[in-house]
């Protein structure tokens, strides 16, 4: 028999669609309305489990049954219409566990909801993820939860018009969401949108892209991964609402949020086109790190204490501004300034509204155009050009 109880009759639930998001009531906590929602609405074909036994299903037709998740959740797509141009939906009813050299892949026009945990066993190598897609257009991941030993929760390689919704990831290796077009780096990934990201526990990255062209992200909490909560290569036209981070690159050079490889760059120049509302980092390595001919960043707020590494690094980039409403830094690393030999000094920097406490900023060598304004210092020293 098919499950029954709050997800499965929430299709009588109105919902909101927003953005190719399904939105739930705003009634009651966060947590409690995404679980209601999940799985809530129309679809084309499940999966589900019952007594340890896995069965897809389109419509009235049974295509497949078993005792591997993948296995029928991969059934469950491949029912989907042959040929299609329109997107068709997905619904995983219960969580399981996904073997870490396995993956469930996404092609063109597919919506999946996974309901539960997919709990990530074993080892790997590669590009296997839990949800993979590669050389695809319009595909949307509206709810995942992930534990385990994942090599990647989500990897996309190539991809356009991409909706991840609510992404939950508490896992003990691997790299969160990786994003990228190393399969054809003459064209950019484009057109990626992704509302909510929680990430924990990776062995590198939180949130992960490159050579991407259109980035849109509402909020990247990351806690505890080894290296950057949200890392942003050769990236362009990107919006990002709140990078927040705990302990987020202990001990290494990485950060909160960091930009590297030309990111920001357009043609030849640095135009204003990454902005990010608040970087919020406690603990860990950097806060904020931009580097490597990176550039047209602006981030609106900082909120920074007590980390081990740089509060702020800014390395041979262009048109940077830092806090352009406000921020503050409280203790861990100094804001540094600098610049390696082999790429172009720093150019257009500004650093200001912050308030700056048992720390200090320092500027060395000198920039081009580096602009230092409006910054109150406690306890705190300053040493620019």
């Amino acid at each position: 028999m098919r499950p029954t109880g709050i997800g499965w009759r929430a299709a009588a639930v109105a919902v909101a669609v927003l953005g190719g998001l399904v939105t739930p009531p705003q009634t009651g906590s966060a947590d409690v309305r995404a679980a209601a929602d999940c799985g809530s609405g129309s679809f084309h074909a499940e999966a589900y489990s019952n007594g340890g036994t896995w069965t897809a299903r389109r419509g009235g037709a049974v295509v497949h049954t078993g005792t591997d998740m993948r296995a029928a959740v991969q059934a469950a797509i491949g029912s989907l219409t042959a040929g299609r141009t329109s997107k068709e939906r997905v619904v995983v009813r219960q969580g399981g566990t996904i073997s870490a050299g396995a993956r469930i892949s996404l092609p063109s026009h597919t919506v999946l909801d996974a309901c539960g945990t997919i709990d990530v066993t074993g080892s790997g190598s590669g590009d296997q993820a839990p949800v993979y897609s590669r050389g695809t257009t319009d595909v949307e991941v509206q709810h995942l939860r992930v534990t385990g030993t994942p090599l990647y929760g989500v990897f996309m390689r190539n991809v356009t018009n991409v909706v991840l919704g609510q992404i939950d990831l508490r896992v003990s290796s691997g790299l969160g969401v990786r994003i990228d077009n190393l399969g054809d780096t003459s064209v950019r990934s484009r057109n990626i949108t992704i509302g909510d990201v929680h990430v924990s526990g990776t062995s590198t990255h939180g949130v992960e892209t490159y050579g991407v062209d259109g980035l849109r992200i509402g909020t990247v909490t990351a806690r505890g991964t080894r290296d950057s909560g949200l890392l942003l290569n050769n990236t362009i036209n990107a919006t990002i609402g709140t990078v927040d981070a705990q302990n987020a690159g202990t001990g290494t050079g990485y950060a909160a949020f960091r930009v590297a490889n030309r990111n920001g760059r357009i043609g030849d120049g640095y135009p204003t086109n990454v902005r990010v509302g608040l970087v919020r980092a406690s603990g860990g390595g950097r806060g904020v790190f931009c580097v490597s001919e990176s550039g047209g960043l602006v981030v609106d707020r900082v909120e920074l204490s007590n980390t081990g590494n740089n509060a702020i690094l800014v390395e041979n980039c262009h048109n940077v501004t830092i806090a352009s409403q406000s921020g503050t830094v409280n203790g861990g690393g100094e804001i540094r300034l600098a610049a390696r030999g082999e790429f172009a000094n720093n150019s257009d920097v500004h650093v200001q509204n912050l308030t700056v406490t048992n720390s200090a900023i320092r500027e060395s060598p000198c920039g081009n155009n580096t602009v230092f304004r409006n910054n109150s210092l406690v306890n705190s020293s300053i040493d620019v050009c």
